[in-house]
């Protein structure tokens, strides 16, 4: 092959590359058939192999070419422009949708992972992901092993959408609260997946406890300890303190959880702690003698300490554990805590149970008794009983998993969400937390673990209704930019120019005015949705339960006519039977020694019966002369 050669070859491909950049794309299209014209005469003088082995190279070098970083970024930034900054419906799809959902059901729920495809596709996508919106008519799904954040103002839709939730959970619910509407609107229909127990701390409404939970439990373990010192500390400490109050928040933890492992070891209630606090001179010779049955020696040095400090610095200590011991005034808290007999059936709460038996806890607290210390311990010790129980099964996983409902988390449980949201979504504990705004959780959990929260969190949901500028800034930064045209125009009405500017896919403003059950959701993997929040009552199970309860007798003539409905075939087949009878006959074959009878019966539709008689055997249906007959 010469040199001309090579250019006649390479002169139409050239050619049509150049004609598309340039946006000629009849003209490309005519280069490019011109180019094919001597791949046949290619093919003849330089041979298949190497013609193949050209093509791989030349294929590798464009596989190069289309996933380096430029070609990505011009593809993302091409894609933005056509989709406006938001996603498509294609993206939700594979994203996000019921099938990507259900293609991972095998990964988050171990006892899934044998399914057919069949059994699959008809798997409900609530057995595995957490329901955010709707777009169009494609529902948006999450992971049920990833964290779900929402933000939203009072009497936004939080409640109605995680009323929702907590009904289509598959396993065991936690739910917090300051109010009972949780409990009226979900408690009836979770009652028949599993036993409804109530933890109410703050005695509000009607609701009376039916668990107790005693912090001194469980403390005999000096890491229990420690975990529920810290959980009951974290209720009354705010973030963003200053170096001392660090420290004097460890000191606090380390006195109390000292102290509450001395109260489980003696077999003390916690109005025995709120007393050696009080009383220093008590403690030197109550818990002293205690600590001494310990397997732990720091805590025998930590309360040691603790007593010998000047009274300054106990003090200190002191006014830093005395709000985690607050509800220890209120009668409600004490009944909850199994502190004061109440009459009633109240128990425990067992955690293995709950789980087990696929159980629902409301935990009912509040800042007017200052229960949140109590609330948040109860939290945290389902939680890491949860995860201890997920280490025993198959994938270290519970299944079905664990949903925790926190409904005003920042308020009554401040559970330390910055590691839980990085380690119990692959343990099968799926945490959905609800917040006013995301100042809110800044001034609880500080702005470093604010940060890492958001970080860990797979979607996150904004309601309207936000005023917060940061917020909102917040919010419109991580929805991106999009191109929107600019045209030019002269004083006359004339455009003169057309150009394109940078602008927020959604302003601030938009954010803020986000009408009522609209969402703005920031999802793991795809660019930011508007959609949809479906709400309790806009269920369908839901309105036609609200309907059998209002119109019983509608319910029994649609229940009598189904049934009607359902005899229907048979009674048909009956009719048509008795309609069309059927003349008995016998017909008798003979083949040797073994004779074949078929009968036909009087009842249609049934298949004709074939009856094998031996012919040695005596018939009463001979004649009188022996012969048997024919038919």
């Amino acid at each position: 092959m010469n040199v001309w050669s090579v250019v006649l070859v390479a002169a139409p491909i050239v050619a049509a590359i150049v004609t598309v950049k340039r946006g000629a794309k009849v003209l490309a299209g005519v280069f490019g058939l011109v180019a094919l014209l001597p791949l046949w005469a290619l093919l003849t003088a330089v041979g298949l192999p190497l013609l193949l082995v050209a093509g791989a190279v030349a294929a590798l070098v464009g596989w190069h070419r289309w996933s380096r970083s430029a070609a990505t970024v011009t593809r993302w930034g091409a894609r933005s422009r056509r989709k406006a900054g938001v996603a498509s419906t294609l993206d939700i799809t594979r994203h996000a949708g019921s099938v990507a959902m259900r293609r991972r059901s095998g990964s988050v729920r171990p006892s899934l992972a044998g399914l057919g495809w069949r059994d699959r596709a008809r798997l409900p996508v609530v057995e595995v992901a957490v329901r955010l919106c709707r777009a169009g008519l494609v529902w948006v799904w999450s992971s049920v092993e990833d964290v779900t954040l929402i933000f939203g103002g009072p009497r936004t839709g939080k409640s109605g959408w995680l009323a929702g939730q907590i009904l289509d959970a598959p396993g065991a619910v936690l739910v917090t609260s300051t109010r009972t509407d949780l409990h009226a609107l979900t408690a009836a229909r979770r009652a028949a997946r599993g036993p409804v127990l109530v933890f109410n701390a703050v005695g509000l409404g009607d609701l009376a406890s039916t668990v107790t939970f005693n912090p001194v439990d469980g403390c005999v373990d000096p890491v229990t300890a420690g975990e529920r010192a810290t959980d009951m500390l974290a209720a009354t400490t705010r973030a963003g303190g200053s170096g001392d109050r660090e420290f004097w928040d460890a000191q606090g933890r380390r006195v109390l959880a000292a102290l509450l492992h001395a109260a489980a070891l003696g077999d003390r209630s916690m109005r025995d702690v709120l007393g050696w606090l009080a009383d220093p001179g008590k403690a030197a010779k109550d818990v002293t003698v205690l600590l001494r049955r310990s397997p732990e020696p720091a805590f025998e040095l930590d309360l040691g300490q603790f007593l010998t400090t000047n009274d300054r610095t106990r003090s200190s200590i002191t006014s830093t554990i005395m709000p985690a011991l607050g509800w220890l005034t209120s009668p409600a808290a004490c009944v909850a805590a199994g502190l004061t007999e109440q009459p009633g059936c109240a128990r425990p709460l067992n955690v293995a149970e709950l789980i087990a038996g696929n159980g629902t806890v409301f935990l009912v607290g509040g800042d007017e008794a200052q229960v949140a210390p109590l609330v948040c311990a109860l939290t945290g010790h389902v939680a890491r009983q949860a995860r201890r129980i997920a280490a025993t099964r198959p994938g270290g996983r519970l299944d079905p998993p664990l949903r925790l409902a926190l409904d005003e988390a920042a308020l009554i449980c401040p559970v330390p969400l910055e590691s839980w949201t990085a380690d119990m979504g692959g343990r099968g504990v799926n945490i959905v937390a609800a917040f006013q705004s995301r100042a809110q959780l800044l001034a609880r959990y500080g702005q470093h673990d604010a940060a890492t929260i958001l970080n860990n969190a797979g979607a996150v949901m904004v309601f309207g209704g936000t005023r917060d500028r940061d917020d909102l800034q917040f919010w419109s930064t991580l929805t991106g930019d999009r191109d929107e045209p600019a045209d030019t125009v002269d004083p006359i009405g004339r455009t003169t120019a057309r150009t394109s500017r940078k602008t927020a896919v959604l302003s601030p403003a938009q954010i803020a005015n986000l009408p009522v059950g609209r969402v703005l959701v920031i999802r793991r993997g795809i660019a930011p949705v508007i959609g949809r929040a479906q709400m309790l009552w806009q269920r369908r199970d839901v309105r036609r339960a609200a309907f059998a309860a209002d119109h019983p007798e509608l319910v029994e003539r649609y229940e009598r006519l189904a049934a009607w409905c359902r005899e229907l075939p048979a009674r048909t087949a009956r009719r048509l039977g008795r309609r069309r009878p059927v003349r008995p006959a016998r017909a008798v074959l003979t083949a040797g020694p073994v004779v074949a009878e078929i009968e036909r019966v009087d009842e249609w539709p049934a298949p004709p019966r074939l009856v094998v008689i031996d012919s040695a055997a005596p018939d009463t249906d001979d004649d009188a002369d022996g012969h048997r007959p024919t038919g």
